[in-house]
């Protein structure tokens, strides 16, 4: 099976200090940023479009209120917007922007445009910016690239049925994406122009600036919040800040919507047009789905391993929520764990892109329960609906602490600790060649499927942070430049845990065995034998460690690397580490 080599160049963050500003301005904040020339070597810090790393003080500013949340800036330029959007008569048209909303039914910006367009007898035109900036600066995969594309397509025919155009543009420069929207809508005589939130910084910072942008040129420019079953800012701890810890967070979460019923509230799938649209908007019709960007292309073979794997579009994915409710759920708080076992819904490349809805997710599982209350009835059932929540979480924190989405980590003083670079460790693990069966089959997996099972992946990062003592960063980059579900909010989370840098963490002094890992959670070894094939004669326990187990001859006939670190003794280095750049004993 073909193994992707570990790229080197072009890593993102979704986010920068200020989206507008050129490098060199941001560059002169010298009190705000630190020297992160080791950063910037590794691509950690992109500097083609972003500042240097900001300094721990900096971040205090946002954690103390005293630099704005980019959320805050948005909802600014809303309210001093509000009236004069408000004053905006309907023009010749509606337009919505997809972005990661790719669907008709449960969409709540397609549903409030569809419903101004039909109301005053105009039609709703449909947009997509393909970005291959904006793809480099977020680290997105080529396979998700060519899922989104494949799934436009989907998209587009579906809209057709309706006489709804769907018009899809690439643009080069990512700076340039709001002037071209804006002049998209003056071309096509649209006033008003709908999107759903994303929460990443640029993101938000652009809307902002599109905001108010779009009135001076008369369009009213209206974002909402749709990707989050709950939108951040609605939670609150008892001292009024944000939850930092799922636990309480997800009680808190699941009593609002219970207060809250509307919440659950599904969007019905937009209006048909009039029969005219075609022949008023007949180029937008007729325009093709661009190919990807050559910085994110597949190659022939890729396009047909993965395309075989990943059927795009939202009847698919609503087909496989349907079977996963209907076969799979009542048991998957027995089965989540066992990456051999099959037992998980295979969704998350569907809400990453948004072919689904979180929300549609939840009211699914709910009617398939036995009760209403969404922490109640079939242990399965609720089990998979905190797991959908983790991806609210995770979004609400990105908004509250943005700076983890500007290479810091949600504990800023976990950047004093010394990371290795060895760049012979990090090849051996991006390729699964580390010589821990468990580890190389979960990257194999990675590599050859652009997927990897969630308990996978915890013992993957941990096994980087902690075994080898490569920052993280490395891996999240890596992930996110090789998943076809990867999201930034969730990969982060992810990676913040298992490396003891985020949000809810694993205590630092809580390092993976990587072996007892493989025992626990694929103890007959059918998922290392499924993806390291040098070890399908290896039998029993030995499985998980052929080297020591008695099963070194046929490792090493079948080419099947030794250990390539000792687990002891990294484990010791590893919390000497930790210890010695946080300069305490515990988390």
């Amino acid at each position: 099976m073909p193994l992707k080599q570990a790229t080197l160049n072009g890593l993102k963050r979704k986010a920068s200090p200020q989206l507008e500003a050129p490098i060199k301005r941001m560059k002169s904040e010298e009190a705000g940023f630190k020297d992160s020339k080791s950063e910037e070597l590794y691509n950690i810090v992109d500097r083609q479009f972003y500042p240097p790393e900001m300094t721990n003080e900096r971040c205090a500013q946002y954690n103390t209120n005293r630099i704005e949340r980019p959320m805050q800036t948005l909802a600014r330029a809303q309210k001093a917007t509000e009236e004069g959007r408000a004053s905006i008569h309907i023009n010749h048209a509606v337009v919505h922007w997809f972005k990661c909303d790719l669907r008709i039914n449960d969409n709540k910006s397609l549903h409030l445009a569809s419903k101004l367009a039909k109301s005053h007898g105009v039609p709703l035109i449909c947009l997509h910016i393909v970005s291959p900036q904006d793809y480099k600066a977020h680290m997105t995969s080529p396979v998700r690239v060519d899922f989104v594309l494949r799934t436009l397509e989907v998209l587009r025919e579906d809209l057709a049925t309706l006489d709804i155009p769907l018009y899809v543009e690439t643009v080069e420069k990512r700076k340039a994406i709001p002037g071209r929207i804006i002049e998209l809508c003056e071309k096509w005589g649209a006033s008003h122009l709908f999107c759903n939130i994303e929460y990443e910084v640029d993101e938000l910072r652009r809307e902002a600036l599109m905001t108010k942008k779009g009135l001076e040129k008369g369009i009213a420019v209206t974002a909402v919040h749709d990707t989050c079953v709950v939108a951040p800012g609605q939670l609150s701890s008892g001292t009024g800040g944000q939850y930092a810890v799922y636990s309480p967070w997800y009680r808190a979460w699941v009593a609002y919507i219970h207060r809250h019923p509307g919440q659950l509230q599904i969007f019905d799938p937009p209006c048909p047009n009039p029969k005219s649209t075609h022949q008023a908007f007949k180029d937008v019709f007729d325009s093709p789905i661009p190919e990807a960007p050559e910085n994110k292309k597949l190659t022939d073979e890729e396009k047909i391993r993965f395309r075989s794997m990943w059927p795009p579009g939202e009847h698919e994915a609503r087909e496989r929520l349907g079977k996963f409710l209907k076969e799979k759920v009542e048991k998957y708080k027995d089965t989540r764990n066992f990456p051999a076992a099959n037992s998980t819904a295979m969704l998350s490349v569907h809400l990453a892109s948004g072919t689904l809805s979180a929300r549609t997710a939840v009211v699914q599982a709910r009617d398939t329960n036995t009760t209403d209350a969404l922490d109640a009835g079939n242990i399965g059932i609720k089990g998979w609906i905190s797991e959908i929540a983790w991806r609210d979480f995770y979004k609400h924190v990105l908004v509250n602490w943005p700076y983890i989405c500007m290479n810091k980590p949600f504990k800023p003083e976990y950047t004093n600790i010394r990371w290795e670079y060895d760049e012979d460790l990090f090849q051996k693990w991006c390729r699964g060649q580390t010589g821990f069966p468990f580890i190389d089959a979960a990257m194999r997996q990675l590599n050859h499927m652009g997927y990897m099972h969630n308990r996978a992946r915890m013992a993957v990062a941990s096994f980087l942070a902690k075994d080898l003592l490569i920052d993280w960063r490395r891996g999240e980059r890596y992930f996110m430049e090789h998943l076809i579900d990867g999201d930034f909010a969730s990969n982060n989370g992810g990676w913040g845990f298992s490396a003891s840098t985020g949000v809810d963490p694993q205590p630092y002094f809580r390092i993976f065995n990587p072996h007892l890992q493989g025992e626990r959670f694929d103890p007959e070894g059918e998922y290392i034998r499924k993806w390291v094939p040098e070890l399908a004669n290896v039998r029993g326990k030995a499985i998980h460690d052929p080297y020591e187990r008695g099963a070194e001859r046929e490792a090493r006939k079948n080419g099947y690397p030794k250990a390539c670190v000792d687990h002891k003794v990294s484990r010791a280095r590893a919390l000497a580490r930790y210890k010695e750049g946080l300069g305490r004993d515990t988390a």
